[in-house]
């Protein structure tokens, strides 16, 4: 999948398709919060299953009344080559295998204090993470990201000057308390770019 379209799915260019896909995933969820994992694989599976055997019974049924010799309905996907190619496998293990590098590398920095400053963010990031923790499980952070996913960016395109106004000024807050702070702690000054 390619960029452009999940921006188109996320902005809800077509909105059948987006419906779909944001019910769909919205429904997984919600089901994952009352059911374990494998009930709702189990149950999606028998859904998927009742609904290709009627399809293929029903098809049977009307071939037989009008004595035509259609073949198997679903012929176009059994048809269909669906293995992995080794390229494929390779360019995304390859892929993965530089992003959990470079995470483990920067993971290293943090936890080594290579940079203070970079190490005590991370720190106050982990302390505030155990707070959301204590607050919120798994599946309900999941569920309000899928949500933001597909209405902040719609949000933001009707509103953007208003949104852009308020965010600048947040962002100058930020910027003279964080340079109030390093003006009095020491140690914290800003490196040299």
């Amino acid at each position: 999948m390619d960029a452009k379209r999940v921006v188109d799915l996320l902005y809800w260019r077509d909105v059948k398709t987006t419906g779909a896909v944001f019910g769909a995933n919205l429904l997984l969820l919600f089901s994952l919060t009352m059911c374990s994992i494998i009930s709702v694989l189990s149950y999606v599976a028998l859904a998927l299953l009742s609904v290709t055997i009627t399809f293929r019974i029903y098809k049977g049924i009307l071939q037989a009344i009008q004595k035509s010799d259609e073949g198997h309905p679903f012929k176009l996907y059994l048809d269909k080559d669906v293995a992995l190619s080794d390229e494929a496998v390779q360019k995304y293990s390859d892929l993965a295998l530089g992003r959990m590098n470079s995470g483990l590398i920067e993971l290293r920095r943090l936890f080594l204090v290579e940079d203070l400053v970079d190490s005590l963010k991370f720190a106050v990031f982990m302390w505030i993470l155990t707070y959301i923790g204590a607050l919120f499980n798994g599946l309900t952070l999941l569920i309000l990201g899928l949500v933001s996913a597909f209405g902040c960016p719609l949000v933001y395109e009707k509103h953007q000057t208003q949104i852009d106004h308020y965010l600048a000024l947040v962002n100058n807050q930020i910027k003279d308390i964080v340079a109030k702070v390093q003006a009095k702690v020491p140690g914290l000054k800003k490196k040299a770019e």
